[in-house]
């Protein structure tokens, strides 16, 4: 049970960062919004593209992991990763985004991806 339960977590993470990913490069300023620090419309567009090919990428470097390396190596990887959205955190509230967003989403997230390390390692 714990097996599904570890490897389930890991691929809804991977599979949901690269939905966000994806959404930045296909409706960049509402992906911006629901970030956290709205983008301006007459703004270098390029930072949204790079955001989304970041997290597309740790989404499918993680299924990888997961698939060929085994979940030792995911949960390494997800330990690693976790600096991500925490640094989010730190962008949102630095740049006046809400809190709500900031502790919501960004920190909640790094403590799924804790948690589903920690999980991967027991397995």
């Amino acid at each position: 049970m714990l097996t599904y339960l570890a490897y389930g977590l890991a691929i809804v993470l991977g599979l949901f960062i690269i939905f966000i990913g994806a959404r930045f490069l296909l409706v960049p300023h509402a992906a911006a919004a629901g970030y956290g620090v709205p983008a301006k419309q007459d703004g270098d567009s390029a930072y949204l593209t790079i955001k989304g090919v970041r997290d597309g990428t740790y989404g499918l470097v993680g299924l990888a992991l997961l698939a060929f390396a085994g979940p030792r190596a995911e949960a390494w990887f997800m330990l690693v990763v976790t600096i991500a959205p925490i640094a989010d955190m730190l962008i949102v509230l630095r740049h006046g985004g809400s809190r709500a967003t900031a502790y919501g989403i960004h920190l909640a997230t790094a403590v799924v991806m804790v948690v589903s390390a920690a999980l991967l390692f027991a397995v």
